[in-house]
């Protein structure tokens, strides 16, 4: 078997009975049944992905991809792609604001060149001066093709790509994971995530596609034409995962796609992020719909199209804080969230042990 099939193979469902038992516990906790909301279904899905009654959230890891996007071309952004490598230096040298939020979350930050545009010379940091930052050379390519002339990728880089977000992943789980938080950085990138969503929803690209890094009126218009172009042009299969990637994707989407996947088969909590990653979450769970259990949504972006994304999907965000940014910034927030959702099941003492009355029958 390859290692996406195998990785398919391995996703299973949540365990009910611990959740059963998670939400007795819950229930008999010294406050009214429920009254904690968000935090109690988090702690109980946490217990059903783990199976653990008392999981450990000790070790967070934030997985941060980077890639480029040959459909810069067509002038879909307001920032040149050569601000791409110039963030992953600055993720490297510990100053952006993953780096920030992640060490609030106690997080590890791993920065992974899917497809960046130019060779990132990561040996210039010394790693020693960034506590917990891990750099990964995955490059499939130097950015991929413009898919308004053709497809973005081949569908063996498609493939290539997940497995790689695999093999990411299986290095982090060896050395201690116990919550996975997915971000990106690719200059253009909220265009192929249009497309990716549009074509899996059936949802018009007018509704899906946003002004990303800060189009005007003008330059969001463009952008919607080019990824009716491209998506015409291109007919990506929306039944089948791997097409819709090869033809309108990005090699950092689908490593994204292959982390998460890898997330689900070895029952670790999956914190996406926002647009991006909604869009790999997406085509994660058209590969393998048992997956869908083991994320949680960790806030809605501002981009137009991510509310329309986890309605499909039929998740609901943790967070709604006007952020649009990526790098994983909303995943290490909610990081913080899934956290105390688990002190509070473990920590809080119930009715009994308190000696507390119980609620009149």
């Amino acid at each position: 078997m390859s290692l996406l099939d195998t990785a398919i193979s391995k996703i299973g469902g949540l365990d009910n009975a611990a959740m059963a038992r998670a939400r007795k516990r819950l229930d008999n906790l010294t406050k009214p049944q429920g009254s904690l909301g968000r935090l109690e279904e988090l702690a109980k899905q946490i217990t059903g992905i783990t199976g653990k009654e008392n999981p450990p959230l000790k070790d967070k890891v934030i997985v941060t991809m980077a890639g480029d996007h040959g459909i810069t071309e067509e002038k879909v952004s307001a920032y040149p792609k050569e601000v791409t490598p110039q963030m992953v230096y600055n993720f490297l040298s510990g100053g952006a604001a993953i780096n920030v939020l992640a060490r609030q979350a106690g997080a590890r930050v791993v920065v992974v060149d899917m497809g960046v545009a130019t060779k990132i010379q990561a040996q210039q940091f010394n790693s020693s001066m960034v506590q917990g930052l891990r750099f990964k050379d995955c490059k499939i390519g130097l950015g991929t093709k413009n898919f308004a002339k053709g497809a973005a990728m081949t569908k063996e880089e498609a493939i290539l790509s997940i497995e790689k977000g695999i093999a990411v992943f299986e290095e982090e789980f060896r050395k201690g994971l116990d919550i996975l938080g997915t971000g990106d950085m690719g200059i253009g990138n909220t265009t192929p995530s249009a497309a990716i969503i549009s074509v899996i929803s059936g949802k018009p690209v007018d509704k899906i596609a946003g002004r990303g890094t800060g189009l005007n009126d003008t330059g969001l218009l463009h952008k919607i034409a080019v990824i009716k172009k491209g998506i015409k042009i291109n007919k990506p299969n929306p039944r089948d995962a791997i097409d819709v990637l090869a033809k309108v994707g990005g090699f950092e989407i689908g490593g994204l796609t292959g982390v998460i996947l890898a997330g689900a088969a070895h029952r670790v909590p999956v914190v996406i992020d926002g647009f991006i990653s909604t869009a790999a979450a997406m085509l994660a769970v058209k590969l393998a719909p048992k997956s869908k259990d083991f994320l949680i949504s960790s806030h809605c972006s501002a981009e137009n199209g991510h509310k329309c994304a986890l309605e499909y999907m039929g998740m609901r965000p943790l967070l709604d804080l006007n952020m649009r940014l990526g790098e994983g910034t909303g995943a290490a927030l909610a990081m913080s969230l899934a956290e105390s959702a688990i002190r509070i099941m473990t920590e809080m003492a119930t009715f009994d042990s308190a000696g507390v009355a119980k609620k009149n029958k």
